[in-house]
């Protein structure tokens, strides 16, 4: 079963693009319901798609949090007492130095996201990687894939997360323990993470994420094995560029791309895979080019 499921998109993006996408929720459906939180990851099954991304972070207990930034973002996040966070003291709101009972306290759904205008406004708190696994096996009749970007960065390690080899044996732990190794992708900007977690284990797909400040090539030829995935930021792509990394045995799976133009631009580039903040508009385009 090893990539099994992995090898499968890409032969069949081969035959009919239009179709066989690997439509990924960015952060669960953050469009439309708060980041990295259970009503949207449950939107993102509902809609259909076969991948729910989310980021993982790191409790003061050794929890592994899903959760874009290792403190409480002042975009979404809310005090304990319901107060507005400040962009200067986001930090101060630092996970890696919160127990995870004291984390699921803030409510990061209610103030809402002013770039997301469509997305409900909802009392939600950041949950545990375990959690979200079970919450999703159990809210699908299909097979629900997992991608998952380790957030560690050289300048977090021990201020808002463990070392990195921690970091990454903590996650490994729980994907394990849920025995759906062969349905995650392990992803990250951080070489290191995707390094130790290509030592750590062989059988977990991983995703080389490039920022859209860096070269594909370069980035890539940094890493010490060949990643299954490459996923870049969307604008670096273009028709010769996917065609030579695919020729090259990569899958190619953009992020994040929520303009109904850039998705069919991605569509039509013979993508392997969309990440979106609104996978709802990916599916329905790809409907519409049956």
């Amino acid at each position: 079963m090893r990539y099994l499921w992995l090898f499968c998109f890409v032969l069949l993006a081969g035959c009919s693009s239009k179709t066989t996408l690997d439509v990924q929720g960015h952060r669960g459906c953050r469009g439309l319901h708060p980041e990295n939180s259970l009503p949207a990851f449950k939107r993102a099954i509902d809609i259909g798609v076969q991948t729910l991304e989310l980021d993982v972070v790191i409790s003061k207990d050794f929890e592994v949090v899903v959760s874009h930034e290792p403190f409480m973002n002042h975009e979404i996040a809310l005090d304990v007492f319901g107060n507005e966070i400040s962009q200067n003291n986001e930090k101060q709101f630092n996970m890696f130095q919160m127990t995870y009972d004291s984390i699921k306290l803030y409510d990061c759904g209610s103030k809402g996201h002013t770039n997301f205008p469509l997305q409900a406004k909802e009392k939600v708190y950041k949950p545990l990687l375990k959690d979200v696994i079970d919450f999703a096996e159990k809210s699908s009749e299909q097979s629900i894939y997992y991608n998952i970007e380790i957030k560690s960065r050289p300048e977090y390690d021990n201020i808002y997360s463990p070392a990195v080899e921690t970091f990454v044996k903590l996650v490994l732990d729980d994907i394990f323990s849920k025995q759906i190794e062969d349905r995650v992708t392990i992803q990250s900007f951080d070489l290191r993470a995707l390094e130790l977690t290509k030592q750590t284990n062989d059988e977990i797909s991983i995703a080389l994420l490039v920022d859209e400040n860096e070269d594909i090539s370069t980035k890539l030829s940094r890493l010490s094995f060949s990643p299954e995935i490459i996923s870049p930021y969307f604008k670096l792509l273009n028709q010769d560029t996917v065609k030579t990394f695919q020729d090259k045995g990569f899958a190619i799976i953009p992020w994040t791309v929520n303009d109904v133009g850039d998705i069919n631009l991605m569509i039509d580039l013979n993508v392997d895979g969309i990440i979106s903040d609104y996978p709802n508009r990916v599916i329905q385009l790809l409907r519409l080019k049956k």
